[in-house]
């Protein structure tokens, strides 16, 4: 059974930074392309980021290029999104995804 556990999003000012991380496990982490997505209030859900089974492969939305970083950890099964440079239209659930599956998500709110 495919599980996918977000952490570290919160409250941050304008400008700041925060690091999500996504712990994964029921499947063989090394071998799938992992994302992340977000979900603003009355918005649909968008892709963030995405990085490829051996993380060369980086794929970034263009709201987020050059601020955001996806990375992952083959040998913890976790994947990251370091956010950087942090904007009030940031705020939203963020995601973790595999497939059609994501985890439950977690709060992100970037706020003075």
């Amino acid at each position: 059974q495919v599980q996918l556990e977000e952490s570290g999003g919160g409250l941050v000012q304008p400008g700041g930074s925060l690091r999500l991380s996504c712990a994964a496990s029921g499947f063989t982490f090394s071998i799938n392309e992992m994302a992340w997505y977000r979900q603003a209030p009355g918005k649909q859900r968008e892709l963030v980021a995405s990085i490829s089974s051996r993380g060369k492969i980086i794929n970034y939305a263009n709201s987020v290029k050059g601020r955001f970083t996806i990375s992952r950890d083959n040998a913890k099964n976790t994947v990251y999104l370091q956010m950087n440079s942090l904007k009030p239209e940031d705020t939203a659930v963020y995601y973790c995804n595999k497939g059609v599956v994501y985890g439950q998500g977690t709060q992100v709110t970037v706020s003075s």
